[in-house]
C-alpha cells in the first residue's frame, strides 16, 4: 500500500533525524534501521487507529439505539432506531480480519479512540442525506456497505476541523503523516480491504527502504564526491540539509539501484524536495542531480536493467 515515493520520504526523514544526533550515530546503520522501522510503525498505527475511529462511529448505532430504547419518556424517533450500518457487510469483514485485531489489542490502539468524538460525529452522520437514504434500503449491496463506511472518513471525519484539531493534539505524527495516511485510506477503501495490518511492507519494499538507507550511510562520501563540485556558488554548509541528503538518496539510486530509472529518480526527488524544503528546493535538486547524472553516463557509469 505505501509507495515507493512514501518510502524515499521516511528515508529522508529517518537520515534528517540521524543528523540530528550526535555525531557518533549519525553513521550507525544500527540507530538508523531502528529509526526507520519506528517511522513505519507509526504510520502504520495512525492508519489502523483511522480505519477503527471511522468503525466505531457506524458502531455507535447500536449504542445509540439501546440509550434512546431505555429513556424513560420516549418519543416516536426512539422506537426501532435502525442499526443496520453498525453490521453492515465491510464492518463485519473489518470485524473478522485477524491482523487488523490483533494489531488493536497488540499496540493498545483503542486508546487513541475518544468516546466523545465517536457520539459526536454520529449524531451529525444521523442527521445526514446520504445516512437517511441509507437506512431506508431495505437492503445494501457490498459496494453500498461499503460506501457509507467510506462517506463516514471522508465527510464526516476528515471535514470535521474539531475532530482534526483533536486528531493533531492527541494523536502523536497525525500532523506530518495525514497526508501519507489518507492516501491509504484511498487505497484502503479502493481496494479490498485484504489488508496485512501487522505488515504495511511487502518484502520487496521492505527491502528496497533498509537498502536505500544503508546506502546512503555507506556511500557518503562517494556521493559528496559527485555533489560538492556541482555546487559551484553554492556554499556546501549552507545547502538545506533535507537537499543535501536528498542529493545523496538520488546518487545512490543512480549507482546502486540498476531497476529505477533515473528519470524516475530526479522527478521524484524533485517533488520531494518541493514539499518538504525551500521554494528553490525543486529547482536546486533537478539542476545538481541532472549535472550529476550527465558525468556519470559520459563515464559509462550507469547500469540500468528492466524490473522483472
Amino acid at each position: 500500500m505505501i509507495s515507493r515515493r512514501n518510502i524515499r520520504v521516511k528515508v529522508m526523514q529517518t537520515l534528517y533525524t540521524l543528523a540530528s544526533l550526535s555525531d557518533g550515530a549519525q553513521g550507525n546503520k544500527t540507530a538508523a534501521t531502528k529509526i526507520l522501522n519506528d517511522k513505519l510503525d507509526h504510520v502504520l498505527d495512525i492508519f489502523t487507529v483511522s480505519v477503527l475511529y471511522t468503525l466505531r462511529i457506524a458502531q455507535y448505532a447500536e449504542t445509540d439505539a439501546q440509550q434512546r430504547s431505555a429513556r424513560y419518556l420516549k418519543v416516536a424517533e426512539d422506537q426501532n432506531v435502525d442499526i443496520s450500518i453498525a453490521a453492515n457487510a465491510f464492518v463485519l469483514k473489518m470485524l473478522a480480519n485477524e491482523s487488523f485485531n490483533e494489531k488493536i489489542k497488540k499496540d493498545k490502539l483503542e486508546r487513541f479512540i475518544d468516546a466523545d468524538w465517536v457520539k459526536k460525529v454520529y449524531q451529525i452522520l444521523d442527521k445526514t442525506e446520504e445516512y437517511a437514504k441509507y437506512i431506508a434500503a431495505k437492503a445494501h449491496t457490498p459496494a453500498e456497505d461499503k460506501d457509507i463506511i467510506r462517506y463516514i472518513w471522508e465527510k464526516q471525519v476528515l471535514e470535521n476541523e474539531g475532530l482534526m484539531s483533536h486528531f493533531m493534539d492527541e494523536l502523536p505524527g497525525w500532523e506530518d503523516d495525514s497526508e501519507l495516511i489518507i492516501m491509504l485510506m484511498q487505497n484502503f477503501f479502493n481496494g479490498n480491504s485484504k489488508i496485512n495490518f501487522l505488515n504495511l511492507l511487502s518484502g520487496e519494499k521492505k527491502e528496497y527502504a533498509h537498502d536505500l538507507l544503508t546506502a546512503v550511510i555507506e556511500k557518503e562520501p562517494y556521493c559528496m564526491e559527485l555533489i560538492e563540485p556541482k555546487l559551484k556558488n553554492w556554499d556546501k554548509d549552507r545547502v538545506a540539509l533535507i537537499d543535501l541528503l536528498l542529493l545523496r538518496m538520488g546518487v545512490c539510486e543512480f549507482s546502486y539501484f540498476p531497476t529505477i530509472p533515473t528519470k524516475v529518480t530526479i522527478n521524484e526527488y524533485i517533488d520531494i524536495a518541493k514539499q518538504y524544503s525551500t521554494p528553490q528546493s525543486g529547482q536546486f535538486v533537478n539542476g545538481v542531480l541532472d549535472n550529476i547524472l550527465k558525468d556519470l553516463v559520459k563515464a559509462d557509469k550507469i547500469n540500468k536493467t528492466d524490473r522483472k
